[in-house]
């Protein structure tokens, strides 16, 4: 370093020489004409040779050094500051040789002015900090408006200002506000200075190396730091732009930390500038190794001291630094509060994940003043996805805001977790100390929680070997110190590596050497002893929440030390050690999504072992060797103890998902047996899939042997005891964790496992329950969201009992059901020691509307749980039956006869026509149409016994169903008897003679009609006994039976043995509105048919619809997405296989045309060549059905896509008339007509490289796809499946953020999914998605209350107005 810069010392005048008295007398009698003549413009400069003036300067050299008790010291900078602006704007009172050589006399006089700035005893005076604010602006104002200026004099002037600063900071400390403003504005004006000597005179190597020497003796200073990093972020955001472009990102800073960069500065020199500013300040670790920092004489005091800021500063030099890899990975906005985050290139609002909402811990660092504003220990917030956000401090404050106390959870309804950066949450503060070993207690410190929405990583952003290249160095050492004095600094750096490394991209590889050191770091910080830094381990589980995604080599090994800093962090309840510098909810949070991405390993890879990566120093006995398998325990005592210590709603949301995915991964794998292990990459190329059968994974075999200790049955009873437990309980308050809870219960119910029906039935009354409760609440607490709570309790008892109908059969939980029923639809129970009342006779008071209709729905569950969906009998229709006859359409169409029931069921009857063959078997098909569908059945009447029959019935669907087998069982051969063979000898009783003899029932009336019938029967028997008499034989005709009947009004007797044909079910009530239990239409009207076929396109299910699209790496271009799936050779097997776990292949044809099928389609035969494009919906669709849901999968393709741009709307085929295929075409829309309820799309794309999300092209893949103008993007769902190279998949959602209930399960965002189990979770996720649009919009009905409105429209319509006679003849006739 430059002696004469260092010393502290400036030009010494030739009057230091003389008596004190005599310097300062002469220095007064020369300064005051001086001064006088500075304001007036008439005078000018008496100076004229250059001697004078030099004699001059040295008087006024000698002045500055005068004590501040006079005005001479003011009039001396006065007369030299004006003097400085000789080559600004040159004036009469500057001295003409001044005027005329204005570099040589300025850079003089800058050496002199160094002399105010020396140590003074009076300069914490404020007239001192006056008058060195006056030097420095005129210094200022001489840099910034001078043209002229030459390279000597820009030299000089940065050579100036580094011996002012150097001057100030050199020494231990600063006191006094005076002081800390002075340094604080003195380094402003230096780095500005320097900057613009950049852009203008790039300073010297020699100047360079000088100001690196004399900055590394100030960093003992905060403002030194302050500055450097402020300057870095500067720069760095001009660099970014310069770079990488307009489309990265923008790092924003504030205005007047931009307006430091120069903007005539060029290119070349602002990366220039960059790099030597980055390095201005050597390493910053130094700060914390006493034997670097106290080399200078002026830090060896401040080493020493027990009390020294040198932990505080290196935090603050730690987060600059974090602050600029932040800016590098694009992943820092505006430091705003935005309402909403939107996705690039969608127009979709971004859901906030947690990750983005996690806050920094830090110091909100403004301007002035800096000690005070320290904090203690801080950490980085962690990103969304792998994104690491602007650091943002959330540590204590002495000028923090007065605090907000947020109210507690599960005691409201959840809202969005958005804070407002103004607003803080305090934390209780522990009265004992942290159990740290270490001399240096950290104070204790409220937590500022900061919510601000960041957005992922940009795609653009540069590979991390280039980051670690540039700030590596420092990160290492700084994360692998080890006293916990520097535990704020260490924390920074931790959390920094782990953004770094999260954010590596899908084809990316980082350098060994680096992966190492960074396990290193890990295993160092998530120690979990008593010695263990809990502010490392905090910032490292932050930061880490997508870790275990991203396929970083050898990442895996780090595993058992993961999981004892998650069990040290989700099973403490209080998590005291940690609540005086983070917020409890969000450490909570990221360990949850750690585990989240832990449970599927041990799955997946069983008995694969797992090496020792070191001997086991770092972590104890958490560090060693053993299988996969042997950790699947001890992941699940983590995950029920978290749920069991949990308070937090969204926290309890994202584990009850976890408990989902992990049963239902578990029973695909025990009931697959011991499966082959998929460590083989993924990416190895696109060959031919290896199929499986079945719609939900592998090919099921029961193994012989239990795969792990925790069976699938074992643990599915454990978690719906919890479930249970909880939701009666606890959650019963909190809608949000309830929803969730219900979704997960109805998920459970689906997941195929053995266990005891006593255990099913257990969960199913534990629904009753609820339920009860919920609606048993005070009217008071009523309110929508209560009431879509009840509606979403009542679909996962549906699920319940559609997947399980056997539990109907005991009395007790059909009771118990039809209980609930009642209570939904009624508003109350029907008590058992009440008078018996008909439920007609009882007054419906429901809850709402919306309950007493779910409710409905539950009812015709229990009455309809007939095993698979969709039957056969929901697939006919009139034409299906004309089919089946011989019979010409217009003949046989006639014969239908059309009634309706208790208004709210349309009977459709064809008498079937009768062969000699069928003479004893009257025959009636039936079309029943009601809210919940339409049934077909077959009635035959037979008037023999079954083994006395010479033809079987008559099927009137040849080959549809299996024939019911009647005769099945033990047949006997039993001899009829009109009587019994011993009757004579059986005495006589009362009851024999109950039917009483002729003779004592006439009457005198009847007297005369008996007389004439014994004279009929006498005459009769005389004429019998004659040929008997007169020996003559006579020929007696045989009786015959008469022909048999060919022709039945079949259905006559069908409605009368139903005992509808009574003069009170035909009786109009005479009510308004009101009609007669069975009421005849009229089928001959216009429109009768086509009203019959739009009630037919109605759903009785919820219709949802799901698009799938292939992304390969790196398409941004909707043609090219939609070109992928027309070959397999452009997609990988796994996601052919991925399409045949979503459902079966169904031809839409089918349906249009009438046919009815009986045969489910191969999906290797219908997939064929393609890559999935054949189910774009123009012939096959992807179907999966249940009794409560349909989905239709649809794969876009280029040439559906082409298809229907070439149509017109004429030419295209209408939708099927089923409601399997509600959607035609590839148009990312629902039908009108099939769909009535609410707009909703999910779209599932499977993406090869995890960057393309955020450049997802969805408004072209919507134009490109949908022949509508118009089409919101808030009514699309996108869920988004990356595969990773372990063979596990990678979830990211992103949906409409405005629910009021939270997360959708099972797959929240950051999920990690096996192969098995991808299928059956996108379709949950799907009709969940779905189920909690229409729960949350005004607008969604249930389908069997619009098909009841549209039967309620066609009896008005078609009622044939007939007298009973008339209505009684019309039977006898035919049709």
């Amino acid at each position: 370093m430059d002696q004469s810069l260092s010393s502290g010392r400036g030009h010494v005048s030739v009057l230091s020489c003389f008596p004190p008295s005599v310097g300062k007398d002469v220095v007064v009698a020369v300064v005051k004409p001086l001064r006088a003549g500075l304001g007036n413009p008439d005078t000018c400069s008496q100076l004229y040779t250059d001697r004078q003036v030099k004699w001059t300067m040295e008087v006024l050299c000698y002045g500055l050094t005068l004590p501040l008790d006079g005005d001479t010291v003011k009039m001396c900078v006065d007369v030299y500051t004006d003097w400085l602006m000789a080559l600004v704007s040159p004036r009469d009172s500057i001295p003409l040789p001044i005027s005329r050589e204005p570099d040589l006399y300025i850079q003089q006089i800058l050496r002199h002015l160094i002399s105010l700035f020396a140590p003074r005893s009076d300069q914490v005076s404020p007239v001192y900090l006056s008058l060195c604010q006056q030097v420095l602006c005129a210094v200022q104002t001489l840099a910034r408006d001078s043209a002229v200026m030459s390279r000597d004099t820009w030299q000089t002037l940065l050579r100036f200002l580094l011996r002012i600063n150097h001057t100030m900071l050199a020494p231990p400390n600063t006191t006094g506000v005076v002081s800390e403003q002075l340094s604080h504005l003195s380094m402003v004006v230096l780095f500005e200075m320097w900057l613009l000597s950049c852009s203008r005179c790039f300073p010297s190597q020699s100047l360079w190396l000088t100001g690196r020497q004399m900055l590394s003796s100030w960093r003992h200073q905060p403002v030194v730091v302050e500055q450097w990093c402020r300057v870095n972020t500067a720069l760095t955001s001009r660099l970014l732009l310069l770079t990488f472009g307009p489309s990265f990102p923008r790092f924003e800073v504030p205005d007047e930390d931009a307006a430091l960069i120069p903007a005539e500065m060029d290119d070349q020199r602002v990366s220039h500038t960059w790099f030597r500013f980055l390095h201005l300040l050597s390493n910053p670790v130094d700060l914390s190794r006493h034997v670097i920092v106290g080399t200078t004489p002026s830090s060896q005091e401040e080493a020493l001291r027990g009390d020294n800021l040198l932990p505080k500063i290196f935090f603050r030099a730690m987060r600059g630094v974090s602050t600029l890899v932040d800016a590098f990975l694009g992943v820092t906005v505006v430091n705003k509060e935005p309402t909403q985050q939107v996705l690039p290139n969608t127009g979709l609002p971004q859901s906030i994940h947690f990750r983005d909402r996690l806050p920094s811990l830090g110091v909100a660092v403004t301007r002035s003043p800096f000690k005070d504003r320290l904090p203690s220990y801080g950490l980085s917030r962690p990103r969304s996805g792998s994104a690491p956000p602007t650091p943002v401090s959330i540590l204590s404050m002495l000028s923090a805001p007065p605090s907000i106390t947020s109210p507690p959870p599960h005691s409201r309804r959840l809202k969005p977790a958005n804070v407002s950066k103004a607003t803080s949450k305090p934390l209780t503060t522990s009265s004992s100390p942290h159990h740290w070993k270490t001399s240096s207690q950290p104070p204790a410190s409220t937590t500022h929680l900061c919510s601000s929405p960041r957005p992922s990583p940009s795609p653009l952003r540069c590979n991390m070997d280039s980051l670690l290249h540039l700030f590596g160095c420092w990160l290492f050492d700084a994360a692998q110190i080890n006293h916990n004095r520097w535990a704020a600094g260490r924390s920074e750096a931790c959390g920094t590596l782990c953004r770094i490394f999260t954010c590596k991209k899908t084809a990316e590889d980082i350098l060994p050497i680096y992966l190492s050191r960074f396990y290193l770091v890990l295993l160092q910080g998530l120690q979990v002893s008593e010695e263990a830094c809990p502010p490392v381990l905090a910032s490292i589980l932050l930061n880490s929440t997508c870790l275990f995604c991203c396929d970083l080599k050898g990442v895996n090994l780090l595993l058992p030390a993961f999981i004892s800093a998650v069990e040290n962090v989700l099973l403490d309840r209080d998590l005291l050690r940690f609540k005086n510098f983070v917020s409890p909810v969000d450490l909570r949070r990221a360990s949850i999504f750690i585990l989240l991405s832990l449970l599927p390993l041990p799955l997946h890879f069983l008995s694969v072992q797992s090496e020792v990566l070191l001997d086991g120093q770092f972590s104890g006995d958490d560090v060693t060797a053993g299988t996969y398998q042997s950790l699947m325990p001890r992941l699940i005592s983590v995950l029920i103890g978290a749920l069991h210590t949990e308070t937090d709603a969204s926290n309890t949301q994202i584990i009850l998902a976890a408990m989902l995915n992990l049963v239902q991964d578990l029973a695909l794998l025990e009931a697959a047996g011991q499966p082959k292990q998929e460590t083989k990459s993924q990416h190895s190329g696109a060959g031919r899939p290896r199929w499986t059968t079945g719609t939900s994974g592998p090919r099921r075999t029961r193994g012989t042997n239990t795969i792990l200790s925790h069976s699938a049955g074992i643990l599915w009873v454990q978690f719906v005891h919890l479930l249970t437990q909880c939701l009666t309980a606890q959650w019963r308050n909190d809608s949000a964790v309830c929803l969730s809870a219900l979704e997960v219960l109805g998920g459970l119910a689906k997941v195929e496992v053995n266990v005891e029906q006593s255990e099913r039935r257990r969960a199913l009354s534990s629904v009753c329950c609820y339920i009860e409760f919920q609606c048993s609440r005070p009217p008071p607490l009523h309110s929508r969201d209560l009431h879509s709570i009840i509606v979403a309790a009542f679909t996962c008892l549906n699920t319940w009992v559609t997947r399980h109908p056997a539990m109907l059969d005991q009395q007790e939980c059909l009771f118990e059901v039809l209980e609930i029923v009642e209570l939904g639809i009624s508003g109350t129970k029907s008590k058992r020691e009440e008078e018996v009342r008909c439920k007609e006779e009882k007054e419906l008071n429901p809850v709402s509307l919306r309950v007493k209709e779910a409710a409905e729905v539950t009812l015709n569950c229990v009455m309809q749980v007939l095993g698979a969906v969709p039957s056969l009998g929901g697939l006919l229709d009139e034409d299906a039956l004309i089919r089946c006859y011989s019979l010409s359409d217009s003949s046989l169409r006639k014969k239908f006869r059309y009634f309706v029931l208790d208004s709210s069921v349309i009977m459709a009857m064809l008498e079937q026509p009768q062969g000699p063959e069928d003479a004893s078997c009257p025959s009636l098909a039936m079309l029943i149409r009601g809210s919940s569908g339409r049934h077909s059945w077959t009635l035959q009447l037979h008037l023999q016994p079954r083994e006395g029959r010479t033809h079987t019935q008559h099927f009137l669907i040849p080959g549809c169903r299996a024939a019911a087998q009647e005769d099945a069982g033990i047949q006997c051969s039993i001899k009829n008897h009109q009587f019994p063979e011993n009757i004579e000898r059986v005495p006589s009783v009362k009851a024999d003679r109950s039917i009483p003899a002729l003779h004592e029932t006439v009457t005198e009336e009847m007297q005369p009609q008996l007389e004439r019938l014994q004279t009929t029967f006498q005459r009769q028997q005389q004429v019998e006994a004659q040929p008997l008499l007169s020996g003559r034989s006579v020929v007696m005709a045989t009786c015959r039976p008469p022909p048999p009947v060919t022709d039945f009004q079949t259905a006559r007797l069908f409605l009368s043995h139903l005992g509808l044909l009574t003069p009170e079910t035909l009786k109009d009530p005479g009510t308004s509105g009101v009609l007669a239990q069975l009421v005849s239409l009229d089928s001959s009207l216009h429109g009768f048919s086509e009203d019959l076929k739009r009630l037919d396109q109605l759903p009785s299910r919820n219709c949802d619809s799901a698009f799938i699209f292939y992304i390969r790496a790196g398409q941004r271009m909707a043609a090219e997405i939609l070109s992928n799936v027309e070959s397999s050779s452009s997609v990988l097997s796994h996601f052919l296989d991925f399409l045949s776990s979503l459902g079966r292949p169904m031809e839409v044809r089918q349906h249009q045309m009438g046919k009815v099928i009986t045969d489910s389609l191969e999906f290797p035969t219908v997939i064929g060549d393609s890559g999935g494009g054949v189910f774009n919906g123009e012939k096959f669709i992807l179907m999966y059905a249940d009794a409560l849901t349909e989905i239709t999968f649809i794969v876009p393709s280029s040439s559906s896509h082409k298809a229907n741009l070439q149509k017109s709307p004429g030419e295209v085929e209408p939708p099927t008339e089923s409601p399997s295929n509600p959607y035609s075409g590839s148009e990312l829309r629902p039908d009108s007509a099939a769909q009535p309820t609410v707009e909703l799309n999910v779209l599932i794309i499977w993406v090869e490289s995890f960057e393309d999300i955020e450049r997802f092209p969805l408004s072209d893949l919507l134009s490109e796809t949908s022949t509508h103008t118009h089409c919101s993007v808030s009514n699309f769902q996108l869920i988004f499946i990356h595969p990773l190279k372990t063979g596990l998949y990678r979830i990211c959602f992103h949906g409409n953020t405005t629910s009021k209930f939270g997360s959708v399960v099972p797959l929240v965002n950051g999920s990690v999914v096996s192969k098995r189990s991808l299928g059956f979770l996108v379709r949950e996720m799907v009709i969940n998605c779905c189920h909690r649009r229409r729960l949350d919009s005004d607008s969604a009905h249930l389908p069997h209350i619009i098909r009841k409105h549209m039967i309620s429209d066609i009896i008005h319509r078609y009622r044939s107005c007939r007298s009973e006679p008339s209505f009684y003849s019309a039977l006898f006739q035919d049709p």
